[in-house]
């Protein structure tokens, strides 16, 4: 088996109002808007949206009524401490960068090598308004290739 992310989905607190958000960065990291899909699943008591591409589909879901008022810390237990998609070059990374920003990322770290997770680790680290954190990264492997077989 390969360690391929079939589907991620993230509760956020507020569905409508992270939904903008979610609808101009998913384009920005290759998703068709246009294969966007929103529904419920009744017996789980949530609403979804998700935003398909051929490799990964990408979820976000409301929050059960209990814990909507609950606070997003990506250091709670059972909480993602960030996510990261990969970009082909360090210069895609620098396009996306006044991308993100314009559309209202809480940008935590600009575009800059990062040489504390590798010495070819180059990356930009945001939130969404909600403060869920992402990344966006280059890395170039060529020497883990090597070192694996």
């Amino acid at each position: 088996m390969e360690p391929i992310i079939d589907h991620i989905q993230l509760t956020v607190k507020d569905l409508d109002q992270a939904a903008p958000f979610y609808d101009a960065l998913m384009p920005l990291l290759g998703f068709d808007i246009d294969q966007r899909k929103r529904g419920s699943v009744a017996a789980h008591d949530f609403e979804v949206i998700e935003y398909v591409h051929p490799r990964l589909i990408f979820g976000i879901n409301s929050p059960r009524e209990l814990f909507k008022d609950n606070s997003i810390h990506r250091r709670k237990p059972g909480s993602l401490h960030h996510l990261a998609f990969k970009a082909d070059s360090c210069a895609a990374v620098d396009a996306l960068y006044p991308k993100i920003r314009d559309i209202g990322a809480h940008i935590v770290n600009p575009p800059a090598f990062y040489p504390q997770h590798g010495a070819h680790y180059y990356a930009l680290f945001f939130k969404d308004p909600q403060g869920i954190k992402y990344e966006i990264v280059y890395e170039d492997r060529k020497e883990f290739s090597t070192k694996s077989k």
